[in-house]
């Protein structure tokens, strides 16, 4: 009668084992799922996550079941770039106290904490200084929107911005102050409610609450992200749905492993390869 020897049990059970914390705590893989990246990144490659670049964390989700849990810093090591291309949980729409889709998603950091963002006919400004496209972005010169054209899927609402002519706006820094009225709160709601992990403003008339009590001001706790695809007339970002916030980042996005067209026919088991993108495998992502 066959059988497995209990040592090449214990050498398999520790392979899992290790495969499974440097999934959780250090590397990760993540397939690009749509062309917001082009051409930086295309859709069907396969891409290595570092995700101890920024900090160790808890991990943020469970693999064997695809559940996420709270993520919970350990060490902090530095903070996200200006250009890293990062993955980070979706934070949700602007109108969403938790987001209605468990999904990740993968963008260019533009904006950091505390950075003004503006977008002038394509061209993006950080603090008033125009800085330099990302060298594979798709940039379109002929369907470029108007200053006049007003796009009501914008954030924050009520803004009259589109996403060729956006804002400025000042990302959320931790520790940054700001003023609420009635005519703001709704652009500050959701992520003073997410900040509290719970429903947390509620408004009375001309009163704001926040946690049962009266407040004309709050406080940041989380330090935010602005962050946009390289397909800048192809990509749902923070133009559309805000800012990201510092734990909800996965990681940074550092190489591409594997490439496979999945929109190119094969006919015949001669072209079985053909959709291989041989020439982007191992390409680092910059």
């Amino acid at each position: 009668m066959s059988f497995i020897p209990k040592k090449f049990l214990k050498y398999i059970f520790i392979a899992l084992i290790s495969a499974l914390i440097i999934k959780s705590f250090f590397i990760d893989a993540f397939k690009i799922p749509t062309a917001s990246m082009e051409n930086t990144l295309l859709t069907g490659d396969y891409t290595l996550i570092n995700k101890a670049i920024y900090e160790l964390k808890t991990p943020h989700y469970i693999p064997l079941i695809n559940t996420w849990i709270s993520s919970y810093s350990i060490i902090t090591f530095n903070s996200p770039e200006r250009n890293d291309v990062i993955v980070f949980k979706f934070p949700g729409y602007p109108n969403e106290f938790q987001p209605s889709e468990n999904s990740t998603y993968i963008k260019r950091v533009i904006g950091l904490p505390g950075d003004t963002v503006q977008i002038k006919q394509t061209n993006v400004y950080i603090n008033r200084q125009m800085i330099s496209q990302p060298q594979n972005a798709i940039l379109s010169d002929t369907s470029i929107n108007k200053k006049e054209v007003i796009d009501d899927r914008i954030f924050p609402q009520n803004r009259k911005w589109n996403n060729d002519n956006y804002g400025p706006i000042m990302v959320p820094q931790k520790g940054m102050t700001v003023q609420l009225n009635t005519k703001n709160i709704a652009e500050w709601q959701a992520l003073i409610d997410r900040e509290y992990g719970y429903k947390a403003v509620s408004v009375e008339g001309s009163v704001i609450n926040i946690d049962h009590k009266p407040a004309r001001s709050y406080t940041i706790k989380k330090n935010y992200y602005f962050v946009m695809g390289d397909n800048r007339g192809n990509s749902m970002d923070s133009r559309y749905w805000g800012f990201v916030a510092n734990d909800l980042i996965i990681g940074k996005a550092i190489i591409i492993y594997w490439s496979w067209d999945n929109y190119k026919p094969v006919h015949k088991w001669s072209e079985f390869l053909s959709p291989l993108r041989l020439s982007r495998i191992f390409r680092i992502i910059n």
